[in-house]
């Protein structure tokens, strides 16, 4: 395909399980992945938090806007991908949330979030790991594909 950048994987082991109750959602995440010896991988959660840290990028200003929520909010969809990041598995997310009224916000998700109850399915992919490097043009750590 013209203009996109793409590397085939193949899939490795699948994982389903809960979320740690009172814990962060993103470092919950990176740490199984850790353990598990996981670099790259794709998921997706359902469940609910106590409380969201989200952001949206400001691309003229090249930095992450963020708000934190202390509220009971349901987890309408996440989803995300692990890759490395100076050396280290690495989560990016985005998530959508509804408070008990059906107000829906969402965004990139960012710690603290903290799990009252999850669920995730993580799909492990093996290859070569993509890594995180700074991209000049958009000012964000980017997977860098230039070995592709």
């Amino acid at each position: 395909m013209k203009n996109m950048s793409l590397s085939e994987f193949k899939l490795g082991r699948f994982f389903l399980g809960s979320l740690p109750y009172g814990k962060d959602l993103i470092e919950s995440v990176e740490d199984f992945c850790k353990e598990a010896s996981i670099q790259m991988a794709v998921f997706s959660a359902i469940g609910s938090v106590s409380s969201v840290t989200l952001g949206c990028y400001d691309q003229k200003q090249q930095v992450y806007v963020t708000f934190s929520e202390e509220a009971p909010l349901e987890i309408i969809a996440c989803i995300g991908n692990v890759s490395v990041k100076e050396g280290s598995p690495f989560v990016h997310a985005h998530i959508v949330l509804s408070d008990e009224k059906g107000k829906i916000t969402g965004g990139h998700l960012f710690s603290e979030t903290i799990i009252f109850a999850g669920e995730i399915n993580l799909q492990e992919l093996t290859g070569k790991p993509f890594e995180r490097a700074y991209d000049n043009k958009t000012g964000l750590m980017l997977w860098n594909l230039s070995f592709v």
